[in-house]
């Protein structure tokens, strides 16, 4: 395979799991020789999504998106998400008789459900219905795979994820006041809703808590939480300060996929505690770096007796480059099945 177009509707500016999983994909690709192309809405004129306005929703039609297909002229099409040019780029695809994949990255009908009272059930079917059209549906981890196999998709095929072991490391230096009481917990992440951070600030710790990470729920669990400290957006080396001068990553979240944040934080040393649920049961497994417990606090507080040196060695395993591999043993897959 030499050329390739990925289709997504979360992208930059944004700052998420999804769109920091496609750019390090992308660098891999790129590094093998592959000539890669994205469709995004940078591309299309756009409107904030409903409570959510740092999503931006494609005005567009299949027409345009299928013009777009043919003049970027690659080899295969990765359809990231299931949003307004996710689903045009599918339809497009069908009409042109193209073999394409797609990437269950976000449990949005749970998302929604978090929001709105409908029925997850009705929109998993609706999110069915699109995966199952294409040749494979790449999923990050077993457990995601056995819970969407159950629920009726087809074609599941496993993508892990990475974490730059450069960037995200042990370090010196620590982004916190120097005055700030210990031990730190720390999260790390949107601020939003789905994300359960209520139940970590609600715990009973010593010490302090820190939020960092921008998001719609933001300004709200300032005013109801006005001893944590919430630092904003902060990426690069400013946040691997952060992971590695805490002294616990609580992981609170209910409903994420994988966690990137996860792996970060290990790769800077720092242990996790987490609920013992997707995601955190997938990335800590036995490696002995984290505590998984529905009593988080205790989680918390056992977390901290963890060697930091186990958590690097277990993070470093895990590199961009193989799960690029990975990905890419997948496309190769669909598009055979495809044209068998």
């Amino acid at each position: 395979m030499t050329s390739l177009l990925i289709v997504t509707d979360a992208w930059l500016p944004q700052v998420n799991g999804v769109v920091r999983s496609i750019e390090s994909t992308m660098t891999e690709l790129r590094k093998m020789g592959i000539r890669v192309e994205v469709l995004s809405p940078q591309d299309f004129r756009t409107i904030p999504c409903p409570t959510y306005p740092e999503i931006r929703l494609s005005l567009t039609y299949r027409g345009a998106v299928q013009r777009r297909i043919v003049e970027l002229g690659c080899e295969h099409l990765h359809i990231a998400t299931e949003g307004t040019l996710g689903l045009l780029a599918g339809s497009a695809a069908r009409r042109m008789k193209l073999p394409y994949t797609t990437s269950y990255h976000t449990r949005f009908p749970e998302y929604v459900e978090a929001r709105w009272p409908i029925w997850v059930g009705w929109l998993h079917a609706w999110f069915r219905r699109f995966h199952n059209f294409s040749s494979g549906c790449m999923v990050a981890t077993e457990t995601l795979r056995q819970d969407l196999s159950a629920r009726g998709y087809r074609n599941l095929m496993i993508w892990s994820r990475g974490v730059d072991a450069d960037i995200f490391r042990p370090m010196e230096t620590s982004g916190f006041p120097g005055d700030l009481p210990r031990p730190i917990f720390l999260n790390v992440g949107r601020v939003a809703v789905e994300k359960n951070i209520s139940a970590f600030l609600d715990l009973d710790l010593p010490g302090s808590k820190v939020v960092v990470g921008d998001g719609p729920h933001l300004e709200a669990l300032r005013t109801a939480y006005p001893e944590v400290l919430f630092t904003g957006h902060k990426t690069g080396e400013d946040l691997a300060a952060f992971y590695a001068g805490a002294d616990v990553f609580v992981f609170p979240s209910l409903t994420d996929t994988f966690g990137l944040v996860l792996l970060e934080a290990l790769a800077c040393g720092l242990p996790v505690a987490a609920f013992p649920v997707m995601g955190p049961r997938d990335v800590i497994a036995d490696s002995g770096t984290g505590v998984l417990s529905e009593d988080l606090r205790q989680a918390a507080l056992d977390a901290r007796d963890i060697p930091r040196e186990t958590c690097r060695a277990w993070a470093v395993k895990h590199s961009w480059t193989a799960c690029t591999r990975q990905f890419l043993e997948n496309a190769v897959t669909a598009q055979s099945k495809f044209r068998a």
